[in-house]
């Protein structure tokens, strides 16, 4: 998923920047990066790993400047390399430009190939260099026309933070597929992914941009330019259910508030009248699992605890990293748990095999029972827009039905929360959302992917 962050005209700008990656560390694991500028000179870190061992003070004082912006990152397209590290910093006949990229391009590979013909070179992997060398070989003056003019050739998801010497320019695909807002801190315009980023830096949240929307900002102030045609906004439903944090407010809704409504609306559609307790899978069961535990009345235990020094492992990029994550990362309060009936809340299944490792666990802690049940609708389609699960055979949805999933996992039984439930739970309408990883339905066309085009929205 990424993380972006920027910040102009403030005498902390690197520190700022570095805080506000520390909030967003949990949108990538993989590698971390900052670009300042003082004017005149840029001056650039990037590092694999977290944002606290990337960067330490000495390094963060090489950085100096007014303006930066920041990026962690986690792989859906390229290699988890230093070369792919953000934000990717080039020069060229303008001067230099810094890119810092959130989502994913369905047709980067139809660029590159035909950029590369034309005689362009690649130093990284990544998609977000396709963006680079399509400004920097447009044909336009200005450089926020170039930038216009490159993004009017890309598709797929895209929250973009540029940095010149002199200026931010921030970007937001016209589907609105991820999160990016504008926030003010000391005078200082900041962008970030999430609010989390600015309420720890103690910014105030401004808005969001908009979908479609390109902001300059420069010594003449903020300007809003809105430069595609408007379409049916696609906001990636995932954010809610899963990677935003709890403490933020994207697509103008609360997480914590939005997660503890899938909760409630599970249990109303799948009870279970024979357990014992309520037990969340840290951390991103346990707002839907307080929901589902005040609605159901029955008792909220926090019986699996988490190693909080263990990184997400859905956001690892290897399977076997994965496994080894589930094993060090949870453990169940055994003398608790034993001979107990439980409702084990999971905020989504995706391969299986992380919920399969997890129930074996707690079956040798000694739980007679265990009912699972899952705060949004079953996964059976690959996504193309930034999500890690691109591959159809890896979705145990796709292959298994609920009663093979069920046996797979081993549990006494198994819901998920319904398409039309999850909407309600979140409390806007269900055309703002991308929901192609359940309906197969992908608002952005996606041919060059192998889907079919049968199941395309318009």
């Amino acid at each position: 998923m990424c993380g972006v962050f920027g910040i102009y005209n403030h005498k902390d700008a690197a520190r700022l920047t570095y805080l506000g990656l520390y909030a967003l560390q949990h949108r990538g694991q993989e590698s971390a990066g900052i670009v300042a500028s003082d004017g005149v000179n840029i001056s650039e870190h990037r590092g694999m790993g977290l944002v606290a061992d990337v960067f330490k003070k000495s390094m963060l004082n090489k950085l100096k400047g007014k303006i930066a912006i920041g990026h962690v990152r986690y792989s859906t397209t390229g290699s988890s390399d230093i070369k792919n590290a953000q934000p990717f910093l080039v020069k060229y006949f303008r001067g230099s430009i810094a890119i810092a990229h959130n989502g994913n391009l369905v047709n980067a590979k139809q660029l590159k190939d035909k950029l590369e013909k034309e005689g362009a070179i690649f130093q990284a992997t990544i998609d977000s260099e396709v963006i680079i060398h399509l400004i920097a070989r447009s044909k336009k003056e200005l450089l926020v026309e170039a930038v216009i003019d490159g993004l009017s050739q890309v598709k797929g998801a895209y929250s973009l933070v540029f940095m010149t010497e002199d200026k931010i320019i921030a970007a937001r695909d016209p589907k609105g597929f991820k999160p990016l807002c504008l926030g003010k801190v000391d005078g200082s315009w900041v962008v970030a992914s999430e609010t989390c980023a600015f309420d720890l830096i103690e910014a105030e949240y401004v808005r969001d941009v908009n979908p479609g929307e390109v902001l300059v900002i420069d010594k003449t102030g903020l300007k809003s330019i809105m430069p595609f045609k408007e379409k049916k906004h696609s906001y990636c439903i995932f954010e809610l259910i899963y990677f935003a944090r709890p403490d933020s407010s994207v697509f103008g809704k609360n997480v914590y508030i939005a997660r503890k409504n899938m909760g409630e609306q599970l249990a109303k559609e799948s009870p279970v009248r024979s357990a014992d307790m309520v037990v969340p899978i840290p951390d991103s069961g346990m707002y839907a699992g307080l929901g589902f535990s005040q609605k159901s009345k029955l008792p909220y235990e926090v019986a699996i605890i988490r190693n909080h020094y263990v990184g997400r492992t859905f956001i690892q990029p290897s399977q076997y990293v994965r496994d080894l994550g589930v094993k060090v990362k949870l453990n169940p309060v055994k003398e608790f748990l034993k001979d107990k009936n439980i409702v084990v809340i999971e905020d989504s299944i995706v391969r299986g095999t992380t919920s399969k490792a997890r129930i074996r666990t707690l079956r040798k802690a000694g739980v007679k029972q265990i009912h699972m049940r899952v705060s949004c609708p079953p996964h059976k389609h690959p996504c193309f827009y930034g999500i890690d699960f691109p591959d159809r055979k890896e979705l145990i949805a796709c292959k298994k039905d609920l009663k093979k999933i069920r046996q797979f996992i081993d549990l006494d039984s198994l819901s998920y929360l319904s398409l039309d439930g999850l909407y309600k739970a979140v409390g806007m309408p269900k055309e703002n959302f991308c929901v192609a990883c359940f309906t197969g339905k992908y608002p952005v066309c996606i041919d060059e992917c192998g889907a079919d085009k049968n199941i395309l929205e318009k």
